[in-house]
């Protein structure tokens, strides 16, 4: 308890130790004042025989006042004080309030504050006053492999080096994260902002040097200039946006001016991204199946399933399409299960042992939680584990084998097949096809239907049929389209192949039918 007051009389006396002080001062002085004038009787009385050691009234009145002076003194320096103390808070608030803490640049809205004032004074003849928005590559991979403090010394070497690449009375901005923005008036049209844009990617060519070493940074640029692509704030900015996620999707650093085409791009993929949304889990996305068969016999062996979507407003969409607007819009998962959800269902009205083939985009490659929804996907449909063939891509093996292992590494092993396609394509070698189990390897179109015209591509599909053989794996080859690819693929000793020359997709209901055609549920391709 009584450590407890005591602490609480050390905090108010900490929070009132300048009026103690000057309490104390003022009591100090009036007592010294007042002592003083007891002693040598300042106002001396002249009808007073003798002198007596006592305050007469007009020396108490002379201490009063004495001590009223100094006490209106310390409140005004008090004030003084305080005034002082809230001029400094408040510029400390207008800055914070305009400046990037970690960096010192303009923030967003001292950016928005410069963007509106040079939109009211708009640029000469022949100019024009750019708006470059900036998003770095790669910054991502250095905080999640060096955590944030390396990432933010990074985003602090990049704010000093797009300080120096532009000109005096641009102004740099951070608007958050690794998203940057300039904003540079007067220039002579679109070549003098292009040329900019190349002066801050040079400036962002060199890697930066942190605690933990070296690391490359690269910035896509998008451009919008005024008047010509706008004259209000937020078209400009939204126009630069765009033109940035097409710079981004050019490669690590690349600049792009707006161009309309642009924006009707990202306002078609706007809408399909919210149809797409509400589509998933209806009947509007369909699944259609390509046929593949077996090169020696003629009959269907298995049958690839795909999405297929008819859009009210852009028509049919294809799979590899929808794929890419679903992995933008965050809707790959749900798009994918929908899809095994469906073509589980009809391979199991099948029956028979034709197997069903659907591919896995990468991006599912992360998801722990894949082979589980799979393994419930079978049991509701009751479709044997055996009859089903996951394809992965060359390049997404080669991307990650430690993640391909561990999302479908159990998945295999209930039987489940794995194949992966486009091979040829990904630097895959021995030691991915060692370590990560799979039952095909599909070769890619592109040397299949190249193999009459160029013999070196005939020479990759022999390498690849002997490796596959060599290890015991089925080989397929995709794309097939004529019968002379077919029969080259035969006499390179290939067993499977697929392609428009053997049938193009069709619906479940179609693939049902050509089962039914052929003795066995399978169907001869003579």
């Amino acid at each position: 308890m009584n450590s407890r007051y005591l602490n609480g009389l050390k905090k108010m006396i900490i929070r009132h130790r300048f009026t103690l002080i000057d309490i104390a001062m003022i009591a100090a002085v009036v007592i010294a004042a007042g002592f003083g004038i007891w002693q040598s009787d300042v106002f001396p009385n002249e009808s007073a025989t003798a002198r007596k050691l006592v305050f007469e009234l007009d020396e108490i009145f002379a201490v009063c006042a004495l001590g009223f002076a100094l006490f209106a003194w310390s409140r005004l320096r008090a004030q003084r004080r305080e005034m002082r103390r809230r001029r400094a808070a408040e510029e400390e608030a207008r800055a914070l309030a305009f400046e990037d803490t970690l960096t010192g640049l303009p923030n967003r809205r001292q950016f928005d504050a410069a963007l509106r004032a040079a939109l009211a004074a708009p640029p000469g003849a022949d100019a024009v006053h750019a708006v470059f928005m900036l998003d770095l590559n790669g910054f991502k991979r250095i905080n999640d492999l060096h955590g944030h403090p390396v990432g933010d010394e990074a985003l602090v070497q990049t704010a000093i080096r797009l300080r120096k690449a532009i000109r005096d009375g641009d102004m740099v901005a951070r608007l958050g994260g690794d998203e940057f923005a300039v904003l540079a008036r007067h220039l002579a049209g679109a070549e003098a902002a292009a040329t900019l844009a190349l002066r801050m990617i040079e400036a962002l060519k060199d890697p930066v040097h942190t605690d933990s070493g070296e690391h490359s940074i690269g910035a896509g640029i998008g451009i919008a200039l005024t008047p010509d692509d706008g004259v209000e704030a937020e078209t400009l900015l939204r126009k630069a946006d765009v033109a940035l996620y097409r710079a981004k999707a050019v490669g690590p650093s690349a600049l792009r001016f707006f161009e309309v085409e642009m924006d009707h791009h990202i306002r078609e993929r706007d809408v399909l991204e919210r149809d797409l949304r509400a589509a998933i889990g209806t009947k509007k996305i369909e699944v259609i199946y390509q046929p593949r068969i077996d090169l020696k016999s003629g009959v269907i062996t298995s049958f690839e399933a795909a999405p297929t979507w008819t859009h009210d407003q852009y028509g049919d969409l294809d799979a590899a399409r929808l794929i890419a607007i679903a992995e933008t819009a965050g809707l790959v998962q749900a798009l994918v299960d929908d899809l095994l959800r469906a073509a589980c269902r009809d391979a199991a009205a099948w029956g028979g042992d034709v197997i069903l083939s659907v591919g896995i985009p990468p991006a599912l490659l992360k998801d722990d939680t894949l082979g589980l929804r799979i393994v419930a996907i079978l049991g509701e449909s009751g479709l044997a584990a055996s009859r089903l063939e996951l394809e992965i891509s060359e390049s997404a093996l080669v991307a990650d084998l430690e993640a391909a292992k561990r999302v479908l590494g159990d998945i295999h092993e209930t039987g489940v097949k794995i194949a992966v396609n486009n091979f040829g394509t990904g630097y895959s070698s021995l030691y991915h096809l060692r370590n990560f189990k799979v039952d095909t390897l599909k070769i890619d179109r592109s040397f299949v239907q190249a193999m009459a015209e160029h013999p070196e591509s005939a020479a990759i599909v022999r390498a690849l049929v002997g490796l596959g053989s060599g290890l015991g794996l089925t080989v397929a080859a995709e794309g097939v389209q004529d019968e002379q690819q077919q029969t080259m693929l035969v006499n390179e000793g290939c067993q499977q192949a697929q392609g428009f020359l053997f049938g193009r997709p069709v619906t479940a209901d179609e693939a049902w039918e050509l089962l039914k055609a052929t003795p066995g549920a399978t169907r001869a391709f003579r």
